[in-house]
């Protein structure tokens, strides 16, 4: 019998399985993916963006989703028919393996949004069960034990930091974040260096950037990036089985005593441990909880509130972007703009919250960077002319060749909270099933109208800074059009066992060796990405379970 038993190989159970088999405890991980290496992640842009290399196959594998409008009528989408699914990196690391490091710390209001904001109409809004200080700690280990470059730069909306500074110095920028500076300058903004999950020199055993500008969608050749795999599970003694799809927990009535995998040939195997923790992605640890009902949990594992799946909530937002031609620049300003694979690496933080007629909102971050090196979705954009008519030949290869020699697109991402609400939550398909025959999860989407009104105030901010630095072609999109690597809730936590599924420990009311360590314990999101906050959660976590086995 193992001590822990983690299902699921992220930024949520890899420090689990880091701090836990280091200690000296016997931990085994059961990953639904295959093992990566640093030789296997080349810059193969098809395998990438026109296959689907990291995560399975839609025939095989695949969502329902129900997309929600306010009057609590639906659209109802097969995810193998429309090609819209929610998988994030199915390998060991997960998603980390693949996100592009943009790390923010959730800020002290971020951890009371009822408290501070108010409650907002159709919206579940509640406080946090721990404070920010309470994660203050395990957001410096981040820094330190997953490595986190950047410069701290005091602005009105920084958060309290018991380090002065960052562990790696920041990453090198291009040039043409001096025009980015300036232009804030101007409009009275605060701008700050975007803090990445990427080192900036050789450090912790792994290598320093090499500024190939391939991050998001892609792994890391170098090893720079902070994935839970790079950073955390080459690094400790855990035991990973890959290719072990996790279909069923099976329970007593106060513990877990089995997790049941299939292998990627189907053959059946179970788990015991003395404690299991749940990492496997907000969406698809409720649909493991709902799937495993029993005798004891008829309507689904650690379900006695009926919680479990409740409160999806993803990053609301949206994007935009501004073109620099060369016509409107100097010689000098040419050789800056065009020069390659440095970062971008710039935020603005100055409306993370902000009044407008006369109330008090929860505003967001606005990260700014240039647009992925990817070729394939480079050239996409160049495929019609002016009118609109779809570009072929001689007259394609022409435009395009202007485009990517003699211009470039500077983009922004906008993030901010999208509200829980009783209308987006996880669910499962008694009659739809995957390949091995398993319920598939249904995902009912909706968005809340606050989102898009804060969305669209920061975005028009962004855009003011894209038109001070001469950009044209400024244009953006805030939808509720979620994306799917940025999804937590399904089994927040919380002090009352009746409206949450985790207390403030992240172990589940119900029974006694179950612990949630994803996104799903995240009763509101914050308006940042959230990778570092689960990290620094785990981390917590697994000092709560060491001091468990420990008695």
């Amino acid at each position: 019998m193992y001590d822990v038993c983690i299902i699921g190989s992220g930024a949520g159970g890899s420090p689990i399985a880091y701090e836990l088999s280091n200690a000296g405890f016997k931990v085994v991980v059961l990953e639904k993916g295959k093992n990566y290496t640093e030789d296997d992640f080349n810059k193969d842009e098809l395998a990438v963006c026109r296959r689907d290399m990291f995560t399975p196959p839609l025939n095989e594998q695949k969502h329902i989703i129900n997309e929600y409008k306010e009057d609590g009528s639906f659209t109802r989408y097969d995810g193998e028919e429309s090609g819209w699914n929610f998988w994030n990196g199915s390998m060991v690391g997960g998603s980390s393996n693949l996100m592009s490091g943009y790390f923010h710390r959730l800020k002290p209001n971020d951890f009371k949004l009822k408290s501070v904001y108010g409650e907002i109409k159709g919206a579940n809004v509640v406080d946090w069960a721990i404070s920010y200080e309470d994660l203050e700690p395990y957001y410096t280990k981040v820094e330190k034990v997953v490595g986190v470059s950047g410069r701290v730069i005091k602005h009105k909306h920084q958060e309290p930091r018991s380090t002065a500074d960052f562990p790696y110095p920041e990453l090198q920028t291009n040039s043409v974040t001096k025009w980015f500076d300036k232009a804030c300058d101007i409009l009275g903004y605060e701008f700050m260096p975007t803090p990445r999950a990427v080192l900036s020199l050789d450090a912790l055993g792994r290598h320093g950037c090499y500024y190939s500008n391939f991050c998001g969608s892609y792994g890391c050749a170098s090893g720079a990036k902070g994935s839970a795999r790079a950073a955390l599970l080459q690094k400790c003694s855990a035991k990973i089985i890959t290719d072990a799809f996790v279909y069923k927990l099976d329970s007593e009535k106060e513990r877990v005593t089995k997790a049941y995998y299939y292998t990627k040939h189907g053959f059946a195997h179970s788990i015991e441990a003395k404690i299991f923790v749940l990492s496997a992605q907000a969406i698809e640890s409720s649909r493991l909880l709902l799937n495993s009902k029993n005798r004891f949990f008829p309507n689904g594992l650690a379900n006695s509130s009926g919680e479990v799946g409740k409160n999806l909530i993803f990053s609301a937002g949206g994007s935009g972007s501004g073109r620099f031609i060369f016509e409107k620049l100097t010689k000098e300003q040419q050789h800056e703009l065009m020069q390659v694979g440095l970062f971008f690496n710039r935020s603005l933080q100055d409306w993370y919250d902000y009044e407008l007629d006369d109330k008090k909102y929860k505003g967001g971050t606005i990260d700014f960077l240039f647009e992925h090196q990817n070729i394939i979705s480079r050239v996409l954009r160049e495929t019609y002319d002016d009118d609109g008519n779809l570009l072929w030949g001689e007259a394609l290869a022409k435009k395009v060749h202007k485009k990517l020699t003699t211009t470039r697109v500077l983009t922004f991402e906008v993030f901010n909270d999208w509200l829980p609400t009783d209308m987006c939550f996880v669910g499962v398909d008694e009659k739809v099933k995957d390949k091995y025959g398993v319920p598939v999860g249904v995902i009912n989407l909706y968005g809340h109208p606050q989102d898009l009104k804060v969305g669209e105030h920061l975005a028009k901010k962004a855009v003011k800074v894209l038109q001070e630095m001469g950009a044209v072609e400024v244009d953006y999109s805030i939808s509720s059009s979620p994306p799917s690597n940025l999804v937590a809730g399904g089994c927040r936590f919380g002090e009352d066992s009746k409206t949450s599924v985790l207390d403030k420990n992240c172990k589940a009311h119900d029974l006694q060796n179950l612990y949630v360590t994803d996104a799903s314990f995240m009763p509101t999101g914050g308006s940042v990405p959230y990778t570092w906050t689960i990290y620094a959660n785990s981390f917590r976590v697994a000092d709560i379970i060491k001091k468990e086995l420990s008695t």
